[in-house]
């Protein structure tokens, strides 16, 4: 992408004098899973692609920071976007890893009933699972969890079967080499300031001083969706949500792993509990636990870890002291703050927000690396 330096200020910007400015037809503003999914599934529809990113590489915050966990869709209320597209992008995220060789295994995951009393909240999950549209449920009771994973105590068991573990980093990569093979360009290291909604199009200002004037604008910037709609002059400001932040930290396990399967406890205000997952490597790793934030910030204090002993041994009680060691963490782009009910993926387009062009991706927090091949296809088609 050829750019020409302009003299003009974002306050001094005219719709009309765009002759001197690169024209593009599509931006994605955001080099994540989700944007470069999005960018992938243009590039193949023949449209023009350009992908602006403010770090120096590709996922550096939400999809290089999480569980790395192909979800089943078992949690969300049917008929939301969360239970739809997980579902749909679980099925389309294997399909892409067997075509393209990307390391991931189905390994199944075990969702845990502590107590008695605990049962009906598992029962609930598994018929809402089922509602939508999830198959491979089996219910363990205490004996065959035993069988399957002796180092757990619990009164009884949901394995979902369909559930696995995937490499990010290298999902990222082929989504980028897919999206490039087919002329989207990848701009590193710079990021959009402000922009205006004119007649043409959007006109965008990047910070390295350049404009930029979109026909189509894709907002895939994940925790600053909503800062970044907001700095675009002519976005209603009533359709763009209020962004939260809700911490998870990770905590590794040190020593011996008795497990073979990710093990989750039921789910919590804000996330789905302190439970463990597995790399590929079979490492094993502890988290995220739920800590409301004001900013994005990915501080790992290890006390942290003291909450984390106490939770977990609530269904290992062998686990030993001084186990675990800080990981990392990781912040997930809310638009519900602590005690509201969960918000669902929140996709806007011009029938939302009035502005042709501009297709927002508010609230992509899990699962949406599981259902970012099916948001991609969504915003594809949104962009026809």
């Amino acid at each position: 992408m050829e750019r020409q330096k302009t003299p003009c200020s974002a306050a001094t910007w005219r719709h009309e004098e765009t002759s001197w400015m690169d024209t593009l037809d599509c931006v994605v503003i955001g080099a994540g899973v989700i944007g470069l999914a999005c960018a992938r599934a243009l590039a193949l529809a023949g449209r023009q692609v350009v992908i602006v990113e403010r770090e120096n590489a590709c996922g550096q915050h939400c999809s290089s920071r999480n569980s790395e966990v192909i979800h089943a869709g078992l949690y969300y209320p049917p008929g939301s976007r969360k239970a739809a597209l997980c579902v749909a992008g679980k099925v389309l995220l294997y399909r892409y890893c067997r075509e393209r060789a990307i390391p991931h295994r189905q390994l199944g995951k075990l969702l845990l009933a502590l107590d008695a009393a605990d049962v009906p909240r598992l029962a609930a999950v598994q018929q809402r699972a089922a509602a939508n549209g999830v198959r491979g449920l089996e219910w363990l009771d205490r004996a065959a969890l035993a069988e399957r994973e002796p180092a757990v105590q619990a009164h009884a068991a949901l394995l979902s079967a369909s559930t696995g573990i995937i490499d990010s980093h290298a999902l990222l990569q082929a989504l980028l080499a897919d999206a490039e093979q087919h002329g989207a360009q990848l701009v590193l290291a710079s990021s959009v300031q402000a922009g205006e909604v004119g007649t043409a199009g959007i006109v965008l200002q990047l910070d390295d001083g350049y404009r930029v004037l979109a026909r189509q604008v894709i907002n895939a910037a994940g925790p600053w969706a909503p800062a970044l709609a907001a700095s675009l002059r002519g976005v209603p400001r009533e359709t763009i949500p209020r962004a939260y932040y809700a911490r998870g930290v990770y905590f590794a396990l040190s020593g011996h792993n008795p497990f073979s399967q990710l093990i989750y406890p039921l789910p919590e205000p804000g996330g789905l509990g302190t439970h463990l997952t597995l790399d590929l490597a079979g490492q094993a790793r502890f988290g995220p636990d739920v800590e409301w934030i004001d900013a994005v910030d990915y501080r790992v204090e290890a006390g942290r870890a003291q909450q984390f002993y106490r939770s977990i041994r609530r269904w290992w009680p062998a686990l030993p002291d001084g186990a675990l060691t800080p990981g990392y963490s990781g912040v997930r782009p809310k638009i519900a703050g602590p005690g509201a009910a969960e918000a669902d993926f929140l996709l806007q387009g011009e029938r939302e927000h009035g502005v042709r062009g501009l297709i927002n991706l508010y609230g992509i927090e899990s699962p949406g690396l599981t259902a970012s091949l099916a948001i991609a296809e969504q915003v594809a088609a949104l962009c026809r």
